[in-house]
Formats: structure tokens, C-alpha cells, sequence
């Protein structure tokens, strides 16, 4: 299955000169969604995987359905204020903007290995952000899967040292 074929390509959104991949178009038709997510999940089943992560808010697109299909749990990483439990917290840059990223402190045993998986990997920071606090409670970061990666902002250069999936790549 052709995946760019399901995403739309959004000119000058959220501002001018981006081309925003909208994966809508692909979570709305059964076929390709489940075909998309199954395809992620032969790609890292065989990683010893213990959790999922997954940012807010695409990350849950992907992250929560991979999870089931790999048979193993799902971590929310929230951002700030939004969860109801004591929390650890990091600050990153974004492609638009700034922001901040929120995980339970009981999410995440040390030594458990967890994937990190999301829609899209562009700059970097959302992810490389995601595996610190991963980290900070003990957590390895045996990889990272997304939908989509715009190779040409160089998000790879941000995680070092983490194995990095992309169904598609722009």
C-alpha cells in the first residue's frame, strides 16, 4: 500500500511556506489506517518492547493501537497541566513554536524498554524531549516509529543513539 497516497498535503498551514501532512486522510479509512499501524508493528515487534510512549496529541493516533497490537501498555506524555498525578516535566522547542511536555512519575519502572511512536518526526524536539523523560525515570529507549518524517529538517540529528522507523518519508 502507497501510505502517501492517504495523507493530504496542506499548503501554508499553520503558516506560510509549511506544507502540513495531515494524517487524517489516513486514520478515517479502516483499511489504511489498520494497514498503517500493522506495517509499524512488523517493523518493531521483534525490539523486546515493554510500553509505548506516545505524545500528545498524534502520538495517541499511533502510539494506543500499536500498543494493543503488540500486546503491551501505552504511556501518555502529556502536555503541561494536563495530567492528574505527580508529574516530571521538560521544556522544548517546536517547529512553530515552544512548548512543554508531562509524564507521571509512576509511568515508567526503571529498566523497562519503551518505543517511543508518533505521527511525525520533523525537528526533533518533541521526541528527543520525550526519550530525556523517559530516561529520567529510569526508562531505555530501544527506538522511536513514526507515520511520517520530514528528512529534510534533520530530526534524526536530535536522537542520537535511538533507532529510528518511519513508515513514510518526505
Amino acid at each position: 500500500m502507497n501510505f502517501k497516497d492517504y495523507i493530504r498535503v496542506i499548503p501554508d498551514y499553520p503558516q506560510p511556506g509549511i506544507r502540513f501532512k495531515d494524517i487524517t486522510t489516513l486514520t478515517n479509512n479502516g483499511e489504511a489506517y489498520r494497514a498503517a499501524i500493522l506495517a509499524v508493528k512488523e517493523a518493531v515487534q521483534d525490539k523486546g518492547i515493554d510500553l509505548i510512549a506516545g505524545p500528545e496529541a498524534r502520538g495517541f493516533i499511533v502510539g494506543a493501537p500499536l500498543a494493543v497490537e503488540l500486546g503491551v501498555g501505552f504511556v501518555p506524555i502529556r502536555k503541561s497541566g494536563k495530567l492528574p498525578a505527580d508529574v516530571i516535566e521538560a521544556g522544548y522547542d517546536l517547529e512553530y513554536g515552544k512548548d512543554k511536555l508531562a509524564m507521571h512519575k509512576d509511568a515508567i519502572k526503571p529498566g523497562q524498554r519503551i518505543l517511543i511512536a508518533d505521527d511525525l518526526l520533523a525537528t526533533g524536539g518533541t521526541i528527543s524531549t520525550t526519550a530525556s523523560l523517559i530516561r529520567q525515570l529510569g526508562g531505555e529507549v530501544i527506538g522511536a516509529a513514526f507515520l511520517i518524517e520530514l528528512s529534510y529538517l534533520n530530526g534524526r540529528v536530535k536522537l542520537p543513539g535511538i533507532d529510528v522507523f518511519s513508515l513514510v518519508t518526505y
